[in-house]
Formats: C-alpha cells, structure tokens, sequence
C-alpha cells in the first residue's frame, strides 16, 4: 500500500489512558487507591467512551473534558473514592499529562523522517490534546492535531473522519488510520482509509460491518507496515 499520511487516534494509542491512575497510586498517601486503581482506571475509561457514543447517538454533543470527568465521576463512586475531592482533582490534573507510550517518540521520528505526515484526529478538546502533546515532548514529530469539537459530533461519525480529507486533500487509501479502539479502527475502515488496530490486549476484532485491514500489538510495528 502507498500511505502519504499517518493519522493517529490519541487517547489509548499514542497516550497511556491508564498512566494517570497509576501515577496516583504511586503517590505517598494512596495506599487504598493503590489496591484499587486498575478496576477504577479501567471503568473511567469505559463510562468515557460509552458517554461519547450515547451523547453521539442522542445528539446531545459536549466536550471530551466533560464526559471525562463524568467516567471518573462514575468510576470513583462505584468503588467507593466518590467522598474524596482531593482524589478526583489529582486524577483530572494528571490527565492533562498522560505519559506516550514507550515506542511512540520513535515511531514518530521514524515515519517523519521517511517523509510521512503524522497527525492526530481525536474525539479530545483542542486544549487537552496540546496539553497531552506538549506533556509527551512531541509538538515536533506531528504535522496537525484535529479534535472532533470542529463538528461536535465524536467518532465514529463520518463527519470527524472528513476533517482528514479536509486538512489534507488526498485520496482515502492513501492515508493509514490507527487507533488502539477497534470499533474507530472499524468505522475508519468503512469509511475508505486503510486501518490498523493497535490491540495491545489481545482482544478479539470487534462485531461490526467492517474490520481493521492491520493488527498491530503496539506501534513500534507500525513503521514496517508503512515503510
């Protein structure tokens, strides 16, 4: 295939959702949050999702700061940390700084050098995701990062897969979608771009009419697929 640009989901693909918890956890002071944050991290980033996609559905549009802090807010009152404002404050400012993962800095400079455009496109607000990147040190390796505010509607809207088009005015299957989220992997797919699933779990390929055309077990894969 003959891939011009790279276009990247943020949240679960290039940022660790799961970093903000666990840097919580390691915090002095947190040893009951400590035993509890995965099942709590996990649940956030659950409710966050399923939010954008019943707000999706509805059409009752908001920002992804809000739905994010409507998942924390569910998560934290089924485990018990809903009487901890302290807690809830941590875990939203460390979200502003989500730790990449490993191997992305370098898959990035890889593509960037090989002449690939990169870029994001992200159900996050403009404001979260420059915090994110900038947090990551990677406002260098990316060309564009496109939020879904600029039609307030969350992927997988075709609507926020036009924002690639025009941005950047090429062909669909010159461009390669990769997301860590199945389901987005899927509606990329069935929307004409080429696609690959980062599927850092091993999970089984999501039921819908259309299905990633690659599946990656994290991104420093990528790069081979692409080059």
């Amino acid at each position: 295939m003959t891939i011009k640009i790279c276009i990247f989901d943020a949240y679960g693909t290039l940022f660790d959702v799961n970093s903000a918890a666990r840097r919580a956890a390691s915090e002095p002071g947190r040893e009951d949050f400590a035993k509890a944050w995965p099942a709590i991290s996990e649940s956030w980033r659950r409710k966050q999702l399923e939010y954008t996609w019943l707000r999706a559905i509805t059409d009752q549009h908001t920002d992804f700061w809000t739905v994010t802090q409507d998942g924390l807010d569910w998560a934290l009152e089924k485990y018990g940390g809903a009487d901890d404002p302290e807690l809830r404050e941590r875990l939203l400012a460390l979200y502003w700084e989500l730790q990449a993962f490993p191997e992305v800095p370098e898959m990035l400079a890889e593509l960037t050098s090989a002449g690939k455009t990169c870029a994001i496109l992200s159900n996050g607000s403009p404001d979260m995701l420059n915090g994110a990147v900038s947090s990551a040190g990677l406002e260098e390796l990316l060309d564009s990062v496109l939020s879904v505010e600029t039609v307030g509607i969350f992927k997988p809207s075709s609507k926020v897969y036009d924002l690639v088009q025009e941005q950047y005015n090429v062909a669909k299957d010159e461009v390669l979608f990769v997301s860590s989220n199945g389901w987005d992997a899927a509606g990329a797919t069935g929307y004409g771009f080429q696609t690959a699933w980062v599927n850092r779990g091993g999970d089984p390929v999501d039921r819908m009419p259309h299905r990633p055309k690659h599946i990656l077990k994290d991104l420093s894969e990528l790069a081979a697929l692409v080059l």
